[in-house]
């Protein structure tokens, strides 16, 4: 008989961790960390590291709305935002498709497996189609602004080429 994982949860902190509460936290406010709180407490190191990425992200989207396209810093930022939205989404993906008694066994382990129906499901599916859209863009976007880029520095060796080689 297999040995189960060990509890990450303090004596004392026993309330109930249901899967599809997690689940809906990383689809709706993942990419805060909100749902690694909610399992593991506000001392989760791992919650404290979703904040500042995304916080990055969002100054990137909001120096693309003010500066446009051109700004480097901008779509250095944007992707970093699209990450996280991904991060968070396959998180969700991962509860809601973990077997019920696998997830009571490592976040319940002292109480009675519960059934948790189609609300995992539901996330997950909403999960999947975010989580793809946003992961694809953020690619698309990335590589987009990365062959920008090389050409551009392509373009300005060229025109300085050009102009020490006119008398």
């Amino acid at each position: 008989m297999s040995k189960s994982p060990p509890s990450r949860h303090r004596p004392g902190n026993d309330h109930y961790r249901s899967k599809s509460v997690a689940a809906w936290l990383a689809l709706l406010l993942g990419t805060l960390g909100v749902h690694r709180m909610y399992l593991y407490g506000l001392r989760d190191f791992g919650a404290w590291l979703f904040p500042l990425p995304t916080a990055l992200g969002l100054l990137g989207v909001q120096r693309l709305r003010t500066l446009g396209q051109d700004d480097t810093l901008a779509w250095a930022l944007l992707p970093v935002l699209g990450l996280m939205i991904s991060l968070a989404m396959l998180s969700s993906i991962v509860y809601a498709l973990t077997a019920d008694e696998k997830w009571d066994r490592i976040h319940n382990p002292q109480r009675e497996p519960i059934a948790t129906g189609w609300a995992p499901v539901l996330a997950a599916v909403a999960a999947l189609f975010v989580g793809g859209m946003t992961l694809m863009g953020t690619i698309a976007y990335g590589g987009q602004r990365f062959f920008e880029w090389q050409l551009q520095d392509e373009r300005a060796a060229r025109d300085a080429a050009r102009a020490t080689a006119r008398p």
